[in-house]
């Protein structure tokens, strides 16, 4: 099982090192021990040797309910993910074991994500989900996003982390895999910040409306 250790490293079953992208601390220099102990508690992956896994984490200047209520919508990863031109979800109550069908922006090499809704807890702020089908390359993909409260600059903020678990395509390495799919994230948890960022204080979080 795969975590992060205060060094920010931590060896999977064949797969090597953790990688860690966080851009308030340099590359090789570790997060902070808050940081490290959300990761050993929410994000564990397993990789298997033709995987490979690497953690994201953001720094967003708003509350973390607000940063949450865009997350959890599991219907609506468009509202912050750039590349998702439409979203269809299973109707009826949408726990854990639901379906999404994602449509994706032309310029990836894919055009449609089947994914499941793995985990999803309001009180933690945990979101998980698993690709199950779809025309991509991302075998086997999984992902773990958790937001937490911190302060920045004074200021409520929310520290992002989101981690994920996929297998390397023939013809692709490790590293090539993972920052295609880090450059996807990085992406998506800029353009989260964006929004929140701009959203007017509500301290609520949002329903999800079937």
């Amino acid at each position: 099982m795969v975590g992060i250790n205060g060094a920010g490293v931590a060896a999977g079953r064949g797969a090597g090192p953790w990688r860690l992208a966080d851009e308030m601390h340099p590359p090789g220099g570790g997060c902070r021990p808050v940081a490290a102990e959300y990761m050993r508690r929410f994000h564990c992956h397993e990789p298997e040797e033709n995987q490979c896994s690497s953690a994201i984490l953001k720094h967003i200047k708003a509350p973390v309910h607000l940063v949450w209520s865009l997350v959890r919508r599991f219907d609506e990863p468009q509202k912050y993910k750039p590349f998702v031109s439409k979203c269809i979800a299973q109707k009826g109550d949408l726990g854990v074991g639901s379906l999404r069908e994602v449509n994706v922006k032309s310029g990836l090499p894919a055009t449609t994500s089947t994914e499941r809704l793995e985990h999803l807890d309001d009180n933690e702020h945990i979101l998980s989900f698993k690709i199950v089908g779809g025309d991509h390359r991302l075998k086997n993909y999984s992902s773990i996003v958790s937001a937490h409260p911190e302060i920045i600059d004074g200021k409520p903020g929310t520290l992002v982390i989101e981690s994920f678990v996929v297998d390397v395509p023939d013809g692709n390495t490790k590293d090539e895999t993972c920052y295609f799919v880090e450059a996807l994230i990085k992406c998506n948890l800029k353009s989260l910040a964006e929004i929140s960022e701009h959203l007017p204080l509500q301290d609520h979080t949002e329903p999800i409306d079937i």
